[in-house]
């Protein structure tokens, strides 16, 4: 079983997830101080870009 084939729409859905939930702290003035946000937005975005470099490169063997 490829771990890679696993990892990566996890990470890739990790990603976005966080990408929303910082959008969403964006939006809300009162719920999050600039700081989380910011956070969230980073971490988003790392998840995103490492989950989509690994099931681009991840090849298919069969």
């Amino acid at each position: 079983m490829n771990q890679k084939r696993i990892f990566g729409p996890l990470l890739t859905l990790l990603g976005i997830g966080g990408l929303i939930y910082g959008a969403i702290l964006f939006l809300d003035e009162q719920q999050g101080d600039w700081k989380t946000t910011l956070v969230f937005f980073v971490l988003g975005l790392i998840f995103f870009s490492s989950g989509l470099g690994l099931i681009k490169r991840t090849d298919d063997k069969s």
